[in-house]
């Protein structure tokens, strides 16, 4: 079977996002500017499903659980003109857990365990916060839900699941990654030789 093409968008910003604060499990809603360009996504999808032959109201749909995954699904099939409650869910999508670390911002937590901080800073993949996950545990679900896609399909997830994805397939380094910003209002093409933005 061919590698399938995953359309895969990040939800929308929240006002954790825009403050910097990490949100991890926590179910943040979107702010306005989110929930533009949730819709954004949508229409930058509809003409990428066009142009590599797909009508995408044939494509399967996936989310992640968390609320502002599912808000950013609902608003994209809407500006599609698809039923907003017409996609899955999928736990594997769910963002890192970041912890003890969630609703905090990275210089909150520098200042409050710096020899802890220093550390992960020098392997993010490796190491979580306490009660979090690792990038590689993440790299590990993620991949588990690729193996079990039976064609190309829409995902709206998380910029932790988005990096986890590249490595998964092999597409970027661990090293890379976990520095790679991922945009959101944007969607992101995986297919069998690597991964290209659009926006």
């Amino acid at each position: 079977m061919p590698a399938p093409t995953i359309y895969y968008i990040r939800h929308g910003e929240t006002e954790w996002n825009a403050r910097g604060r990490l949100q991890g499990a926590q179910d943040i809603p979107l702010n306005d500017l989110g929930r533009v360009q949730a819709v954004q996504s949508g229409n930058i999808l509809g003409e990428l499903a066009r142009q590599n032959g797909h009508d995408v109201a044939d494509l399967p749909f996936v989310a992640s659980p968390l609320g502002r995954a599912r808000a950013t699904m609902e608003l994209m099939r809407q500006a599609l003109e698809l039923p907003p409650e017409g996609y899955s869910l999928d736990a594997r999508l769910r963002e890192i857990g970041y912890g003890r670390w969630e609703g905090f911002t990275l210089p909150e937590m520098e200042a409050a365990d710096p020899v802890f901080y220093a550390k992960r800073l020098a392997d993010k993949w490796a190491l979580a916060p306490e009660g979090g996950e690792t990038y590689a545990d993440v790299q590990r679900r993620v991949r588990e839900w690729y193996d079990t896609l039976a064609g190309d399909i829409v995902a709206v997830a998380h910029g932790g699941t988005a990096r986890a994805l590249m490595v998964a397939l092999g597409f970027e380094t661990p090293q890379r990654a976990v520095e790679l910003p991922i945009q959101q209002g944007a969607v992101y093409v995986f297919g069998a030789d690597g991964f290209e933005k659009f926006s």
